[in-house]
């Protein structure tokens, strides 16, 4: 019997891939999304820049004739562009904004038609400790993975009536190809600044995204979980 039909945003790579991957093994339909490089072959992926409502109504429509109605939502895509705020162009920080924090929010809001209707739905938006602890290089991205926050937090008081469960994952230094890139001298001391004393694995908050989509995580909702290796502790 096929599993909930579960829709992971920028799902080609990284956070995302695993994610698609560990849902996949719990028995869920999976779909992702992803912008410009699809997915490995085997993922089964439609195209979606978040940035543009008719694509996220497209993407849904197509989801939902192919598999039924979304209802488990991991959100999860999202960009970087850092530097100095001083310095920073009207064109990175917007682009950052809408795509981080305003192109999840519309892909919620899709997300809820359907499950409003069956009175069950499973989001996770994935922020991040910079919107926490904050992040020199990157208020654009910090300010807009906080307002993921409040987002899911409003959400989930708006929702819980209708057994939505809302929950925010917000993952430290993880090895992705974005970390992977930096100098070493930089990720030694990234490193060294966490208690674990290593970068986390995309599979690691797959884990929790996958207990926090299930079904025995019911009695769950508004919490801001990290997957930091004790970095935020405190937060």
């Amino acid at each position: 019997m096929p599993g909930r039909t579960t829709l992971v945003s920028g799902g080609n790579r990284g956070i995302g891939l695993a994610t698609v991957r560990a849902l996949s093994e719990a028995g869920e339909t999976v779909v992702a999304t992803y912008r410009d490089a699809p997915p490995p072959p085997e993922i089964h992926a439609v195209r979606c820049d978040i940035t543009d409502p008719a694509q996220v109504e497209q993407a849904f429509k197509q989801v939902e004739e192919e598999s039924g109605p979304v209802e488990v939502l991991v959100a999860n895509a999202g960009i970087t562009r850092d530097g100095l705020l001083l310095g920073m162009s009207d064109e990175d920080l917007g682009a950052v904004v809408e795509t981080n924090l305003l192109g999840t929010a519309r892909v919620v809001r899709r997300a809820l038609r359907g499950m409003i209707r069956r009175r069950h739905g499973r989001i996770v938006l994935i922020s991040s400790a910079s919107g926490l602890s904050g992040s020199a290089g990157q208020t654009n991205y910090a300010a807009a993975k906080a307002g993921l926050i409040g987002l899911g937090r409003s959400l989930a008081r708006e929702m819980g009536g209708r057994d939505i469960t809302v929950n925010i994952v917000a993952p430290g230094w993880i090895e992705t190809d974005m970390t992977a890139a930096l100098p070493e001298e930089l990720r030694r001391e990234a490193a060294g600044q966490v208690p674990l004393r290593r970068f986390g694995r995309p599979e690691e908050v797959a884990a929790l995204t996958r207990f926090l989509t299930s079904r025995e995580s019911g009695y769950i909702t508004g919490a801001v979980i990290p997957v930091d290796g004790g970095l935020g502790m405190g937060h």
